[in-house]
């Protein structure tokens, strides 16, 4: 089973959303956080170990990621899906761009 962490700003939007619509595949294991230092479910260290692939909604959130947890990103696989922070919880534009940006990755 691979285990996806998705990863936004503030964990609360763009993250919980992809971890909930994937949630169903059999094949996926999945968790979100936010990298922001002030998110709602902030990253932490056992996320990263936990996860095989890590895949963040925009290039700024992989910056702030690189920034806070570099040295724990050695050997995990860090995907960015270009998903602009203008959506809301489980909006269905949302939903379709994380199916077609994320869906193939994940099998």
């Amino acid at each position: 089973m691979s285990r996806v962490l998705f990863l936004c700003g503030e964990g609360r939007t763009l993250s919980p959303t992809a971890a909930q619509i994937f949630s169903d595949r059999q094949s996926v294991s999945t968790d979100f956080a936010g990298v922001d230092r002030d998110a709602q479910d902030s990253l932490t260290p056992d996320q990263l170990d936990w996860a095989d692939l890590i895949i963040v909604m925009e290039r700024r959130h992989q910056t702030r990621l690189n920034e806070r947890f570099g040295r724990m990103l050695a050997g995990k696989k860090v995907v960015t899906l270009d998903i602009r922070d203008r959506y809301t919880f489980m909006e269905a534009a949302l939903i379709e761009e994380l199916l077609q940006k994320a869906g193939p990755r994940l099998g």
